[in-house]
Protein backbone atom coordinates (compact mmCIF):
# COMPACT_ATOMS: atom_id res chain seq x y z
CA UNK A 1 0.00 0.00 0.00
CA UNK A 2 1.46 3.38 -1.08
CA UNK A 3 1.49 6.41 1.21
CA UNK A 4 1.87 10.10 0.49
CA UNK A 5 4.55 11.21 3.02
CA UNK A 6 4.46 14.97 2.37
CA UNK A 7 2.83 15.61 5.71
CA UNK A 8 5.26 13.33 7.58
CA UNK A 9 8.26 15.02 5.98
CA UNK A 10 6.88 18.41 6.93
CA UNK A 11 6.64 17.24 10.54
CA UNK A 12 10.27 16.04 10.55
CA UNK A 13 11.50 19.28 8.99
CA UNK A 14 9.69 21.30 11.64
CA UNK A 15 11.21 19.24 14.45
CA UNK A 16 14.73 19.57 12.97
CA UNK A 17 14.33 23.33 12.58
CA UNK A 18 13.21 23.62 16.18
CA UNK A 19 16.28 21.73 17.39
CA UNK A 20 18.62 23.93 15.34
CA UNK A 21 17.14 27.09 16.78
CA UNK A 22 17.51 25.68 20.27
CA UNK A 23 21.18 24.72 19.74
CA UNK A 24 22.01 28.14 18.27
CA UNK A 25 20.37 30.04 21.12
CA UNK A 26 22.12 27.91 23.74
CA UNK A 27 25.49 28.37 21.99
CA UNK A 28 25.04 32.14 21.96
CA UNK A 29 24.22 32.15 25.63
CA UNK A 30 27.21 29.95 26.50
CA UNK A 31 29.59 32.07 24.42
CA UNK A 32 28.41 35.20 26.16
CA UNK A 33 29.01 33.52 29.48
CA UNK A 34 32.73 33.03 28.70
CA UNK A 35 33.35 36.78 28.81
CA UNK A 36 31.09 37.57 31.75
CA UNK A 37 31.67 37.71 35.45
CA UNK A 38 30.62 34.85 37.75
CA UNK A 39 27.46 36.72 38.66
CA UNK A 40 26.61 37.24 35.03
CA UNK A 41 27.26 33.59 34.27
CA UNK A 42 24.85 32.62 37.07
CA UNK A 43 22.21 34.91 35.61
CA UNK A 44 22.75 33.41 32.17
CA UNK A 45 22.44 29.94 33.64
CA UNK A 46 18.92 30.88 34.73
CA UNK A 47 18.18 32.61 31.43
CA UNK A 48 19.05 29.67 29.16
CA UNK A 49 16.04 27.49 30.17
CA UNK A 50 13.79 30.48 29.61
CA UNK A 51 15.23 30.98 26.13
CA UNK A 52 14.71 27.33 25.32
CA UNK A 53 11.09 27.51 26.54
CA UNK A 54 10.52 30.65 24.45
CA UNK A 55 11.87 28.97 21.32
CA UNK A 56 9.66 25.92 21.83
CA UNK A 57 6.64 28.16 22.38
CA UNK A 58 7.28 30.11 19.19
CA UNK A 59 7.46 26.89 17.18
CA UNK A 60 4.55 25.16 18.95
CA UNK A 61 1.82 26.09 16.39
CA UNK A 62 3.70 24.36 13.61
CA UNK A 63 4.28 21.30 15.80
CA UNK A 64 0.55 21.00 16.43
CA UNK A 65 -0.31 20.92 12.73
CA UNK A 66 -3.06 18.39 11.92
CA UNK A 67 -2.43 15.53 9.52
CA UNK A 68 -5.22 13.99 7.48
CA UNK A 69 -5.33 10.33 6.54
CA UNK A 70 -7.56 9.52 3.58
CA UNK A 71 -7.92 6.90 0.84
CA UNK A 72 -8.34 7.70 -2.84
CA UNK A 73 -10.46 5.85 -5.42
CA UNK A 74 -7.59 3.45 -6.14
CA UNK A 75 -7.30 2.45 -2.51
CA UNK A 76 -4.06 4.36 -1.91
CA UNK A 77 -3.68 5.78 1.59
CA UNK A 78 -2.52 9.42 1.79
CA UNK A 79 -1.19 11.51 4.67
CA UNK A 80 -1.45 15.27 4.03
CA UNK A 81 -1.53 18.44 6.09
CA UNK A 82 -4.46 19.69 4.01
CA UNK A 83 -7.30 17.92 2.27
CA UNK A 84 -7.13 18.25 -1.51
CA UNK A 85 -10.35 18.92 -3.47
CA UNK A 86 -10.65 15.28 -4.56
CA UNK A 87 -10.70 14.19 -0.89
CA UNK A 88 -13.39 16.58 0.31
CA UNK A 89 -16.25 14.13 -0.32
CA UNK A 90 -14.42 11.16 1.16
CA UNK A 91 -14.09 10.02 4.72
CA UNK A 92 -10.88 10.93 6.54
CA UNK A 93 -9.14 10.68 9.87
CA UNK A 94 -7.45 13.56 11.66
CA UNK A 95 -4.17 12.69 13.42
CA UNK A 96 -2.15 14.65 15.96
CA UNK A 97 1.66 14.97 15.84
CA UNK A 98 2.02 11.61 17.60
CA UNK A 99 -0.06 9.93 14.89
CA UNK A 100 -2.98 9.34 17.25
CA UNK A 101 -6.50 9.65 15.85
CA UNK A 102 -8.28 12.70 17.28
CA UNK A 103 -11.31 12.80 15.00
CA UNK A 104 -13.00 10.65 12.38
CA UNK A 105 -14.95 12.37 9.61
CA UNK A 106 -17.44 10.18 7.77
CA UNK A 107 -18.13 10.78 4.07
CA UNK A 108 -21.43 12.52 3.17
CA UNK A 109 -24.38 10.21 2.58
CA UNK A 110 -25.63 9.44 -0.88
CA UNK A 111 -29.29 10.22 -1.69
CA UNK A 112 -30.19 6.55 -1.23
CA UNK A 113 -28.33 6.34 2.08
CA UNK A 114 -29.94 9.56 3.26
CA UNK A 115 -33.42 8.24 2.45
CA UNK A 116 -32.65 4.97 4.22
CA UNK A 117 -31.41 6.84 7.28
CA UNK A 118 -34.50 9.05 7.33
CA UNK A 119 -36.71 5.96 7.12
CA UNK A 120 -34.79 4.31 9.96
CA UNK A 121 -35.04 7.46 12.07
CA UNK A 122 -38.80 7.58 11.45
CA UNK A 123 -39.16 3.93 12.52
CA UNK A 124 -37.19 4.69 15.67
CA UNK A 125 -39.40 7.71 16.44
CA UNK A 126 -42.55 5.63 15.90
CA UNK A 127 -41.24 2.86 18.16
CA UNK A 128 -40.41 5.41 20.86
CA UNK A 129 -43.89 6.91 20.52
CA UNK A 130 -45.47 3.49 20.93
CA UNK A 131 -43.34 2.76 23.99
CA UNK A 132 -44.34 6.09 25.55
CA UNK A 133 -48.00 5.37 24.86
CA UNK A 134 -47.72 1.90 26.41
CA UNK A 135 -46.10 3.40 29.52
CA UNK A 136 -48.83 6.02 29.74
CA UNK A 137 -51.53 3.33 29.59
CA UNK A 138 -49.75 1.27 32.25
CA UNK A 139 -49.57 4.25 34.59
CA UNK A 140 -53.25 5.03 34.01
CA UNK A 141 -54.16 1.40 34.68
CA UNK A 142 -52.30 1.32 37.99
CA UNK A 143 -53.84 4.64 39.02
CA UNK A 144 -57.37 3.45 38.16
CA UNK A 145 -57.35 0.11 40.01
CA UNK A 146 -55.70 -1.11 43.19
CA UNK A 147 -57.07 -4.68 43.09
CA UNK A 148 -58.26 -7.15 40.48
CA UNK A 149 -61.73 -7.13 42.02
CA UNK A 150 -62.05 -3.43 41.18
CA UNK A 151 -61.49 -4.28 37.52
CA UNK A 152 -64.15 -7.00 37.68
CA UNK A 153 -66.57 -4.55 39.29
CA UNK A 154 -65.95 -1.90 36.61
CA UNK A 155 -66.48 -4.52 33.92
CA UNK A 156 -69.78 -5.61 35.45
CA UNK A 157 -71.02 -2.01 35.61
CA UNK A 158 -70.05 -1.26 32.01
CA UNK A 159 -71.70 -4.44 30.71
CA UNK A 160 -74.81 -3.73 32.79
CA UNK A 161 -75.18 -0.30 31.20
CA UNK A 162 -74.92 -1.71 27.70
CA UNK A 163 -77.29 -4.57 28.53
CA UNK A 164 -79.89 -2.10 29.82
CA UNK A 165 -79.68 -0.13 26.57
CA UNK A 166 -80.10 -3.32 24.57
CA UNK A 167 -83.08 -4.46 26.63
CA UNK A 168 -84.73 -1.08 26.12
CA UNK A 169 -84.28 -1.40 22.37
CA UNK A 170 -85.68 -4.92 22.44
CA UNK A 171 -88.75 -3.79 24.41
CA UNK A 172 -89.33 -0.97 21.95
CA UNK A 173 -89.03 -3.48 19.12
CA UNK A 174 -91.81 -5.56 20.67
CA UNK A 175 -94.03 -2.46 20.82
CA UNK A 176 -93.26 -1.60 17.19
CA UNK A 177 -94.11 -5.11 16.05
CA UNK A 178 -97.49 -4.93 17.80
CA UNK A 179 -98.14 -1.61 16.13
CA UNK A 180 -97.17 -3.07 12.79
CA UNK A 181 -99.55 -5.99 13.29
CA UNK A 182 -102.36 -3.54 14.05
CA UNK A 183 -101.65 -1.53 10.88
CA UNK A 184 -101.44 -4.69 8.80
CA UNK A 185 -104.78 -5.87 10.22
CA UNK A 186 -106.44 -2.58 9.31
CA UNK A 187 -105.11 -2.83 5.78
CA UNK A 188 -106.40 -6.42 5.52
CA UNK A 189 -109.83 -5.32 6.73
CA UNK A 190 -110.15 -3.03 3.73
CA UNK A 191 -110.71 -6.18 1.65
CA UNK A 192 -109.08 -4.87 -1.48
CA UNK A 193 -110.24 -1.30 -1.15
CA UNK A 194 -107.68 1.47 -1.70
CA UNK A 195 -105.34 1.91 1.29
CA UNK A 196 -105.35 5.43 2.68
CA UNK A 197 -101.97 7.18 2.12
CA UNK A 198 -101.70 7.97 5.82
CA UNK A 199 -101.90 4.26 6.63
CA UNK A 200 -99.15 3.48 4.11
CA UNK A 201 -96.94 6.20 5.57
CA UNK A 202 -97.50 4.90 9.10
CA UNK A 203 -96.56 1.36 8.09
CA UNK A 204 -93.39 2.60 6.32
CA UNK A 205 -92.44 4.64 9.39
CA UNK A 206 -92.82 1.61 11.67
CA UNK A 207 -90.70 -0.53 9.33
CA UNK A 208 -87.93 2.09 9.30
CA UNK A 209 -87.94 2.30 13.09
CA UNK A 210 -87.81 -1.49 13.40
CA UNK A 211 -84.73 -1.51 11.15
CA UNK A 212 -83.04 1.15 13.29
CA UNK A 213 -83.73 -0.76 16.49
CA UNK A 214 -82.44 -3.99 14.99
CA UNK A 215 -79.22 -2.20 14.00
CA UNK A 216 -78.92 -0.71 17.49
CA UNK A 217 -79.34 -4.11 19.14
CA UNK A 218 -76.69 -5.64 16.87
CA UNK A 219 -74.29 -2.77 17.71
CA UNK A 220 -74.84 -3.23 21.44
CA UNK A 221 -74.14 -6.95 21.18
CA UNK A 222 -70.81 -6.20 19.48
CA UNK A 223 -70.11 -3.56 22.10
CA UNK A 224 -70.63 -6.12 24.87
CA UNK A 225 -68.03 -8.39 23.30
CA UNK A 226 -65.53 -5.53 22.82
CA UNK A 227 -65.96 -4.12 26.34
CA UNK A 228 -65.64 -7.55 27.90
CA UNK A 229 -62.44 -8.20 25.95
CA UNK A 230 -61.02 -4.79 26.91
CA UNK A 231 -61.56 -5.31 30.63
CA UNK A 232 -60.14 -8.82 30.43
CA UNK A 233 -57.02 -7.43 28.73
CA UNK A 234 -56.74 -4.66 31.34
CA UNK A 235 -56.99 -7.21 34.12
CA UNK A 236 -54.29 -9.40 32.56
CA UNK A 237 -51.97 -6.42 31.99
CA UNK A 238 -52.57 -5.12 35.52
CA UNK A 239 -51.62 -8.53 36.88
CA UNK A 240 -48.46 -8.61 34.74
CA UNK A 241 -47.37 -5.15 35.90
CA UNK A 242 -47.85 -5.98 39.56
CA UNK A 243 -46.15 -9.37 39.20
CA UNK A 244 -43.15 -7.76 37.49
CA UNK A 245 -42.99 -5.12 40.22
CA UNK A 246 -43.02 -7.77 42.95
CA UNK A 247 -40.33 -9.78 41.16
CA UNK A 248 -38.12 -6.70 40.77
CA UNK A 249 -38.66 -5.76 44.42
CA UNK A 250 -37.70 -9.26 45.57
CA UNK A 251 -34.60 -9.24 43.38
CA UNK A 252 -33.57 -5.85 44.75
CA UNK A 253 -34.07 -7.05 48.31
CA UNK A 254 -31.96 -10.15 47.61
CA UNK A 255 -29.22 -8.00 46.08
CA UNK A 256 -29.22 -5.69 49.10
CA UNK A 257 -28.99 -8.66 51.42
CA UNK A 258 -26.06 -10.09 49.46
CA UNK A 259 -24.30 -6.71 49.41
CA UNK A 260 -24.84 -6.13 53.14
CA UNK A 261 -24.74 -9.57 54.83
CA UNK A 262 -23.73 -8.01 58.17
CA UNK A 263 -27.10 -6.29 58.44
CA UNK A 264 -28.88 -9.60 58.48
CA UNK A 265 -31.20 -8.92 55.55
CA UNK A 266 -33.62 -6.18 54.70
CA UNK A 267 -36.10 -4.49 56.99
CA UNK A 268 -39.30 -6.47 57.25
CA UNK A 269 -42.44 -5.10 55.64
CA UNK A 270 -44.45 -3.17 58.17
CA UNK A 271 -41.43 -2.46 60.39
CA UNK A 272 -40.49 1.19 61.06
CA UNK A 273 -38.69 2.51 57.99
CA UNK A 274 -39.38 -0.65 56.00
CA UNK A 275 -40.97 -0.68 52.55
CA UNK A 276 -42.36 -3.50 50.48
CA UNK A 277 -44.44 -3.95 47.34
CA UNK A 278 -48.01 -4.75 48.37
CA UNK A 279 -49.06 -8.29 47.36
CA UNK A 280 -51.53 -8.68 44.52
CA UNK A 281 -55.07 -8.51 45.84
CA UNK A 282 -57.82 -10.47 44.21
Amino acid sequence: MKCNTNGMRLELDLRQERKEHTRRDVAIAASAGGFASPGARAALALLVPLLVLLVLTLHAPAARATLYKWVDDQGVVHYTDKLPPEAMNKGNVELNKQGITVKKNDPPLSPEQRRAKEAEDERARQAAKERDEALRKDRALLQSYTTESEIDLAKTRALSTIDSQMQSAQAYTVTLNKRKQDITGRITALAGKPVPPALDRELASVDDELARQAELIATKRKEIVAVSARYDADKQRWHEIRTNAETASAAEAAANTAANPSKGGTVAAGAPGGTATPPIKK
